[in-house]
Formats: C-alpha cells, sequence, structure tokens
C-alpha cells in the first residue's frame, strides 16, 4: 500500500508522457490540444518577425501547402527569446504572419522556449528524460522539432536548416 502512494505522488512530477498530452494556447488565444493531431506528423518551430531566418515563413507555408492537411502539420510558436526579435503582440503577430507570408498552418501564443520561463512543451521538447530521445538546447529562432503519428519525438533540426531541406523532406515522404 505505502509502494502504491508513493507511486501516486511521484507520478505528476515524472514529465508528460507524450506530445499528444500537452494543450497550449493558439495565437488567438483559445485552447489548443495537440492531442487532435495524433495520426499526423508535426514540426514544432519557434518563430519570429526580426530575424535573418524570418523569411524562412516563406518555406514553412510552401511545406505546409505540398505536405499538410490530414498527414502533417506545423505549429509555429513566436518567441522574444533572442535578442527580442519577436517584439509584438499575438495580435500583431497574426497581422505579420498574414499579411507578409499568407501564414495558413496554425499559430500560437508567444512563449518563452529557453530560461527559467521556458513553456512546458519545450521543456518536453529539448529534455531527454521527458521526450525519451534526446537533449537539446534551442540555440536561435526557426529550430525545428519532428513529431511522429505516435506523438514521439524523433529528431530536431538547427534554424540554418531551410524547411525544405532534404531531411524533412526524406521524413515527410518516408
Amino acid at each position: 500500500m505505502l509502494a502504491l502512494l508513493a507511486l501516486s505522488i511521484c507520478t505528476p512530477l515524472m514529465g508528460q508522457n507524450s506530445f499528444y498530452d500537452f494543450t497550449v494556447e493558439d495565437i488567438y488565444g483559445k485552447d489548443y490540444k495537440l492531442a487532435q493531431l495524433q495520426g499526423k506528423k508535426v514540426l514544432v518551430v519557434n518563430t519570429a518577425s526580426k530575424c535573418g531566418f524570418t523569411p524562412q515563413y516563406e518555406g514553412l507555408e510552401s511545406l505546409y501547402r505540398k505536405y499538410g492537411g490530414d498527414n502533417f502539420v506545423i505549429l509555429g510558436f513566436p518567441s522574444n527569446d533572442f535578442l527580442r526579435q519577436e517584439p509584438g503582440t499575438n495580435e500583431e503577430i497574426a497581422t505579420f504572419c498574414s499579411t507578409n507570408y499568407e501564414i495558413s498552418f496554425p499559430m500560437m501564443a508567444k512563449i518563452s522556449v529557453k530560461g527559467k520561463q521556458k513553456h512546458p512543451l519545450y521543456k518536453w521538447l529539448t529534455v531527454a528524460t521527458e521526450n525519451g530521445l534526446e537533449d537539446s538546447k534551442v540555440a536561435w529562432n526557426f529550430q525545428k522539432y519532428m513529431i511522429d503519428e505516435d506523438g514521439s519525438l524523433v529528431g530536431h533540426l538547427s534554424s540554418k536548416k531551410k524547411p525544405e531541406c532534404d531531411e524533412i523532406i526524406a521524413w515527410l515522404t518516408e
């Protein structure tokens, strides 16, 4: 009985089991349950509108238009963690993405992807004991995390890798 009590006390401290356990806030302030993405490949990208990599929005949108739908989705997570390159409000970010890049993939509310304020999803993405695969550090805007159809992290790519790079295309078409 004591062992069962200890297990029930410790279980909540162990972190998320799956990508699908998270609910995040979309850019319009509504809950977005990642469980709705079960069966799809998901590319999670931290974004910024005043970054040298900002033109990757174009590649992300192109990738989403080509492969998105029943089997693939991109989730954009604006972040102001790197040289304050995403200073806008969620409303300003949504307008920027729509006006400049005609973004149609889901954009989430602005979050922190590093440090003490790191969003729980990004803790899961970057800590091996949480995601079951690897430790990583979000080094800059437009770092990409690949989640498979079962909600497991399968890898990540640096900001320097464009959305249409060979690794992402191979992962999408395997």
